[in-house]
């Protein structure tokens, strides 16, 4: 299951990454560094809205998905989690669009604001279609709807960002693209409803599981957004465009592996666990934890070490000096936060202990949150910097610790410290070619750096690659069989 999702959902993920890289190259050129920077902080407002209201009933959904359909009770969980949907959505809604019309902000922050929250209902309605999809196996339904909100949510934008609407444009795009993504989906979700019953014992039950996962995700987007309202408050809006530039740059590329295996990996860990108990999971983490170690830390490093001719390519030329500044620090961070949450968190979840997610999380956005109160004022954007690497640290071993009294998920050592010394050996090789600049250096230190690392990897068989690659090589080659 893990495999074929790694596979079906490739392309989704390339799509991500290019769009990712794609939406720096054409944002940071049609809005200036404040117009971002009120893209920015419009994002953050949606992301914070849509985790602590509707995201602990679409965690519910993924995780008792299976079992219910095992134990035919399908229709009855599907409308408890549908009708929850709605009362949420009915809450939540009206009360943000009125604090926004009393909240003192300028007419673009505003609108920008503005444009998230109406992003919410959409890309709630497709989030929900998308996790029982992913959860039941269905790789195309799932990775089409990422789809048609990838391309469509960047098309959209940036017609809107062309047309003037600034810091709302990218978010503007984001919603329409989603209820693009939904349409024809909507049929078949109210379909698998269908006889059901709302219970309110199961959205018990299921707010008893998804709470706590809501509320350490709150405290993850704490972590993540926080930076960027003391950096607005203690400096300003520039600053905020010029640090997400760079924050973006580093963090989606390396998102873009783990979310890529997360969605394949999340529900193969739930069936490993549901059908083969702690020993089937052991076998399925521990493969898991070695593909994402050996693909994830090369591209850190890597992204480390082309920072500059990188962030000279693809972001505009008001923020890039900024943005190369922000990418090695970021990407590191973003090794530390991806490690967290898309490997370790899952024994908190497959445990069904996620009360103490919160506890885990609590650790470093606090420790995040100080940090950033002393640094930004003393340090400024460097502070920020300083404190986002400092708190992920803080959550990894903090999710290490605690999740070992739960259910602890295995490290691969061998794998670790072959994926370091590949990384290691990779940098020390491109570190000696020289600041060409440009596009010329980028591809000079991705090609060799690339060379080298896959080079170590496959003479070492690091994680068994090398043995799972050869037989499928065998079998999609001509004449190999032969």
């Amino acid at each position: 299951m893990f495999w074929r999702g790694v596979l079906g959902y490739l392309p989704v993920n390339i799509a991500q990454g290019v769009v990712g890289l794609l939406t720096l190259v054409v944002f940071t050129r049609l809005l200036t560094p404040a117009e971002f920077g009120h893209y920015a902080l419009g994002f953050a407002v949606m992301s914070l809205l849509h985790t602590a209201v509707f995201t602990w009933n679409e965690a519910a959904l993924a995780r008792f998905q299976v079992a219910e359909l095992d134990k035919g009770s399908g229709a009855d969980h599907a409308a408890t989690v549908q009708r929850t949907w709605l009362v949420l959505l009915l809450g939540a809604l009206p009360l943000a669009a009125l604090a926004l019309l009393v909240w003192p902000l300028s007419g673009p922050l505003k609108l920008a604001v503005l444009a998230g929250l109406g992003a919410i209902l959409p890309r709630t309605m497709a989030k929900l279609a998308q996790e029982r999809r992913r959860a039941i196996g269905d790789v195309r339904g799932a990775a089409a709807i990422d789809l048609v909100q990838i391309l469509g949510g960047f098309a959209i934008g940036a017609v809107c960002a062309m047309a003037g609407l600034g810091g709302a444009s990218p978010l503007i795009g984001f919603g329409v693209a989603a209820a693009l993504s939904v349409v024809w989906a909507v049929p078949q979700e109210i379909a698998t409803a269908s006889g059901g019953r709302f219970q309110p014992a199961r959205a018990r039950r299921y707010a008893g599981y998804g709470i706590p996962v809501a509320a350490s995700l709150i405290l993850t987007l704490v972590l993540t957004s926080t930076d960027r309202f003391m950096l607005a408050a203690f400096l300003d809006e520039a600053a905020v465009g010029l640090y997400h530039a760079g924050y973006s740059l580093a963090s989606r590329t390396i998102d873009v592996l783990f979310i890529w295996l997360g969605t394949a990996g999340g529900p193969a860990l739930v069936a490993a666990l549901e059908r083969g108990g702690r020993e089937g999971l052991a076998a399925e983490a521990r493969e898991q934890a070695s593909l994402m170690l050996l693909l994830t830390a090369p591209a850190t490093v890597g992204l480390v070490l082309v920072a500059a001719p990188l962030c000279e390519l693809m972001v505009g030329q008001d923020l890039r000096d900024g943005a190369a500044h922000v990418t090695p620090w970021i990407a590191a961070s973003a090794l530390l936060s991806g490690l967290t949450t898309y490997y370790f968190h899952q024994a908190y979840t497959l445990g069904r202990r996620t009360g103490l997610l919160i506890a885990v999380m609590a650790a470093p956005a606090l420790a995040n949150l100080a940090l950033n109160l002393v640094l930004i004022p003393a340090c400024g954007l460097d502070g920020a910097l300083w404190a986002t690497l400092t708190s992920y640290a803080i959550g990894l071993v903090a999710s290490i610790l605690l999740g070992r009294k739960v259910l602890p998920m295995p490290i691969p050592w061998a794998p670790l410290a072959q994926a370091a010394f590949a990384s290691a050996a990779m940098a020390a090789v491109v570190v000696c070619i020289p600041p060409l600049g440009g596009i010329v250096e980028l591809f000079l230190k991705v090609a060799v750096g690339a060379l080298v690392y896959c080079g170590l990897v496959l003479a070492m068989d690091a994680g068994g690659l090398r043995s799972r690659a050869l037989p499928l090589l065998r079998r999609f080659t001509p004449g190999a069989a032969a």
